[in-house]
């Protein structure tokens, strides 16, 4: 299913480790792809079991192939927690993924667990801010906010995507980068996330959702039913395209 308006695509597969598969050769061509063009490969991670659906890069082929040197590692999200905690976002990354595959250490841009969460997110904007001026991280000509060449991400079951919730101010937000929030519906409350307008200046994201605890978001976001108040995850627009991977159970109200 493919709708070249908006450049959305959406591949079901039998099941998640079909995804897994799948997404580890999207991923890797991508990375050649930017490699090649650009001299780098800019990826943003999100928390959620995103990172188990990325194991298959951890293994051969991929595991020696990928030009991991090439790979600078962003979160899309992160909770106000120290960097060891069980909530943090990098942790699971680390554990997952970060630490099974030779990306330089210092091309991996965790937040600074030391400051608050408006403390963090200002200082995380500093950073993607030097980066853009380096020209590791690229600028959106039709935007002007950071252009990451893929960004990975999940959805929640109320349809929210980073910390960006249903009915939430942050989702108006368009001049930051990077925003705080201190009242997310979803413990640890405060968190720092990227805003919509960064997002969406992203050249590929790939939304991947598998197993039940999201098919009615997945429904009410690609359904034929109009749904009047959108969710979050129906206002991802990324420059070049939008890929989602569902396994069988994530699309099954799609299927009836």
């Amino acid at each position: 299913m493919a709708d070249q308006n908006n450049k959305k695509v959406v591949k079901v597969y039998d099941t998640e480790q079909d995804v897994a598969v799948s997404l580890a050769k999207y991923v890797a061509d991508l990375s050649a792809k930017f490699a090649k063009e650009r001299g780098s490969f800019t990826v943003v991670l999100s928390g959620g079991y995103l990172i188990d659906n990325i194991r298959k890069l951890t293994e051969p082929p991929y595991v020696d192939s990928v030009e991991w040197s090439k790979w600078h590692v962003f979160w899309v999200d992160e909770r106000v927690v120290p960097r060891n905690h069980v909530d943090s976002n990098y942790k699971l990354a680390f554990d997952g993924f970060l630490s099974k595959v030779p990306i330089p250490a210092g091309q991996v841009y965790a937040i600074n667990d030391a400051l608050s969460a408006e403390g963090a997110a200002e200082d995380y904007q500093t950073v993607l801010k030097h980066l853009v001026d380096t020209g590791v991280l690229a600028k959106s000509s039709v935007t002007g906010f950071p252009k990451f060449d893929l960004m990975l991400l999940g959805m929640g079951p109320d349809g929210h995507v980073a910390s960006l919730f249903p009915g939430h101010p942050l989702l108006k937000e368009n001049v930051k980068w990077v925003t705080h929030i201190m009242d997310s519906p979803k413990l640890p409350p405060q968190r720092i996330t990227f805003t919509f307008p960064v997002i969406n200046s992203s050249a590929y994201i790939a939304m991947v959702v598998c197993g039940p605890g999201e098919v009615d978001a997945v429904y009410k976001a690609l359904g034929k039913t109009a749904n009047p108040e959108l969710l979050p995850v129906q206002r991802v627009t990324p420059e070049e395209e939008l890929r989602w991977f569902l396994d069988k159970v994530a699309a099954s109200k799609l299927q009836e």
